[in-house]
C-alpha cells in the first residue's frame, strides 16, 4: 500500500491554502477517497457499520424530536406569550436551548454518521433511485431546520410575521420528509 502522505497533489494544496477551510476540506476528501479504495478503510468501515448505523438512528430520532417540538413551541409563543407577563422570555430560553443544545448537535451527528454510512462499501448503490430521494429528504430536513432557526431569531427579536396557524402548517413538513426518507431506505426502489 502506498503512503498516502506522499501524494504531491495533497502537498500542492497544503502550502498555499493551509488557512482556507475549503481547501482543508478538499484535502480530507482526497485522503478519504484514497483510503476508501484501500482494503484497510473498507475493513474498518465494515467493522464499524453496526455502530455507525446505531449512532445514525439515535441522532435522527433526536433531531426529529426537535423538528417536531420546536414549531409547537412557536405556536404557543405566538398565541399565548403576550397574555402572561414574563412568558416570552421563558419561551425564548426554551426555544434557544432546544435548538442549540439538542437539535444542532443531532443534525450534525446525523450528517456525520450518514456520510460515514455512505462511504461504507456496499451500503449505497447510487444507480438506484432511493439514495437520491433520501438525499432530497435529508436536504429538505436541513433546510427546515435552518428555517426554524431563522424564525427563532425573529421571535426573540420581536419581528415575527408567521402566525400560529402558519407554524402549525409548517409543522407537517418534517412528517412528509420523514415518510419520503423512511420509505426510500426501507423499500430501496
Amino acid at each position: 500500500m502506498e503512503n498516502i502522505w506522499d501524494n504531491k497533489l495533497i502537498h500542492s494544496f497544503c502550502r498555499p491554502y493551509n488557512n482556507n477551510i475549503f481547501f482543508s476540506f478538499n484535502i480530507v476528501l482526497i485522503l478519504v477517497r484514497k483510503l476508501q479504495n484501500s482494503d484497510l478503510m473498507s475493513d474498518i468501515l465494515s467493522f464499524l457499520y453496526p455502530w455507525t448505523l446505531a449512532f445514525h438512528i439515535v441522532s435522527v430520532i433526536s433531531w426529529m424530536a426537535g423538528l417536531f417540538y420546536l414549531p409547537r413551541l412557536f405556536v404557543h409563543h405566538v398565541e399565548q406569550a403576550k397574555e402572561v407577563k414574563g412568558l416570552p422570555v421563558v419561551f425564548d430560553m426554551m426555544e434557544y436551548k432546544l435548538l442549540r443544545v439538542i437539535m444542532n448537535p443531532a443534525m450534525i451527528a446525523t450528517w456525520v454518521f450518514g456520510l460515514i454510512l455512505v462511504l461504507t462499501p456496499g451500503v449505497v448503490d447510487w444507480s438506484m433511485i432511493w439514495p437520491w430521494t433520501k438525499l432530497f429528504g435529508v436536504v429538505g430536513m436541513s433546510w427546515f431546520h435552518h428555517w426554524l432557526a431563522l424564525r427563532r431569531k425573529d421571535l426573540a427579536a420581536g419581528v415575527n410575521t408567521v402566525t400560529g396557524r402558519g407554524f402549525r402548517i409548517m409543522n407537517e413538513v418534517p412528517t412528509v420528509l420523514m415518510i419520503v426518507i423512511v420509505f426510500s431506505v426501507v423499500l430501496k426502489f
